[in-house]
């Protein structure tokens, strides 16, 4: 896959490739960390809630999603304004 600014890998990661998803070649590393993760429930992507010491943290070690060439398009559309908002607000 062409390197351009909706795609790049890097295979040279001492974490790569960080989720199983099969192909390596199309294993897109723009994401590293995903910037839906504070959306919590709304992020759209394949999470859990773990416990550890009375605080609910959310796990990720299944979602593939942002390491997907494909689902470039739907981050950027949840990184809206009013998403972003809800990012800070006091919860």
């Amino acid at each position: 896959m062409e390197h351009n600014h909706r795609f790049f890998s890097n295979k040279s990661c001492m974490f790569f490739p960080c989720h199983t998803q099969g192909d390596e070649d199309a294993f897109n590393c723009l994401f590293c960390y995903c910037p839906l993760y504070p959306l919590g429930e709304d992020c759209g992507g394949i999470f859990t809630w773990v416990e550890h010491e009375d605080i609910k943290i959310k796990l990720c070690t299944d979602c593939h999603l942002p390491h997907t060439p494909e689902y470039y398009d739907v981050i950027t559309s949840k990184l809206s304004e009013d998403n972003i908002s809800a990012m800070f607000r006091d919860k």
